[in-house]
């Protein structure tokens, strides 16, 4: 499978840095650079850890993806069929088996969802780039934004059908614009719910964050400032004492359980932003530590699958111990909880619960090009 970084090169793609941006992220060296202890932990001894049965609870989440998608190349039910986040997910989960965009057993579903989301730019006039489909997002649209780019830069340097490369150039940079201009016209330097809003909350920045790392990835230029702004939020989220994260830098939301889905977010954030290092890191990952899955759960939780998306990824970035006790964990407490049909059941729609769980259940694959080690 040819990867990402070896499309844009062969096809000059990588060449897209904007006049006045940078490429670089605080914190990232070239790999040559890198001492041993700065080195993000290689990932090619997880792959023994997605057991025989591992493998068939993926195969019947991704199966019952495929058999519910809608045809038009969504995701969603409910209040959220065709949400653009729910979307983007349900094709980085396909993505995490190792297909890409009109390749592999599930290219073609990957392709149709980067039709679709594309088709939802800008839909109501207002905001060039903004994608967003207005009759399936309950709250926050911004949300559905930062997923949505993110879904869009991992496949970018993917896709070979050159009209829709065309239009995934254009209007990822519109999507990534969008994403800046709404920092730079907030107040605290980050991002919440609308691109326009004045405030800004861990939840809806870290969403962005990582869009921004991934298009740095693919090639596109990204302000040094704004990655700085966006981590001097996240640090200031911190209760450094025990490590946890607030919801907004001015308060909100305790440590404990209900903490766990912020301090994820919130280590994820700096390690988006190049940061892998540091007492925020440590503290964080030291507080997720102790509220490792038990294997324990009642009635869903609303922040169940957004936390642990986080979480495991966190644990991959940070490696060693961290991640050899985690993903066993997070495995086993997902195998359990699979439904008979191959669903996972969540508040806001079962193909949200099932993406999140085949893209946690699938990172020591290491295909997605975000969490590429």
């Amino acid at each position: 499978m040819l990867s990402r970084r070896g499309f844009l090169t062969r096809s000059g793609l990588g060449l897209l840095g904007t006049s006045g941006l940078v490429l670089g992220l605080p914190g990232d060296n070239p790999p040559e650079e890198l001492g041993g202890e700065e080195r993000i932990p290689d990932g090619s001894a997880s792959k023994g850890m997605i057991t025989a049965r591992t493998e068939d609870a993926i195969s019947r989440g991704l199966a019952f993806l495929q058999r519910n998608r809608d045809r038009e190349g969504s995701f969603g039910t409910g209040g959220y069929r065709g949400n653009v986040a729910v979307t983007a997910l349900s094709g980085m989960a396909f993505m995490c088996f190792g297909s890409q965009p009109g390749r592999g057993p599930y290219g073609r579903i990957i392709q149709d969802s980067v039709r679709f989301i594309l088709g939802k730019e800008n839909v109501l006039g207002r905001n060039p780039g903004f994608l967003h489909n207005p009759a399936a997002s309950l709250h926050g649209p911004m949300y559905g934004h930062g997923f949505a780019t993110l879904f869009l830069s991992e496949v970018y340097g993917m896709v070979h059908d050159r009209v829709l490369r065309e239009e995934l150039r254009a209007k990822l940079r519109l999507a990534i614009n969008l994403i800046l201009t709404a920092q730079r016209r907030n107040g605290e330097g980050a991002w919440r719910y609308e691109p326009g809003s004045s405030d800004a909350d861990l939840s809806v920045t870290i969403c962005q964050i990582m869009a921004l790392r991934s298009a740095r990835n693919a090639g596109i230029g990204i302000p040094k400032k704004a990655v700085d702004d966006c981590t001097a939020y996240v640090k200031a989220c911190q209760e450094r004492r025990e490590g946890w994260f607030r919801y907004m830098k001015r308060g909100g939301g305790g440590g404990g359980v209900q903490g766990f889905a912020r301090t994820a977010a919130g280590v994820c954030a700096l390690n988006a932003a190049g940061i892998y290092k540091g007492p925020e890191v440590e503290e964080g990952l030291k507080f997720l530590a102790r509220n490792k899955p038990v294997g324990r759960f009642g009635r869903p939780d609303l922040h169940y699958f957004y936390g642990h998306y986080y979480a495991v990824q966190a644990m991959w970035t940070a490696g060693g111990a961290y991640w050899n006790e985690w993903y066993p964990a997070i495995r086993d407490e997902l195998l359990d909880r699979q439904s008979a049909d191959g669903s996972w059941v969540d508040q806001i729609c079962s193909h949200y619960g099932t993406a999140m769980a085949c893209i946690i259940l699938q990172v020591p694959n290491n295909y997605l090009p975000i969490l590429q080690k």
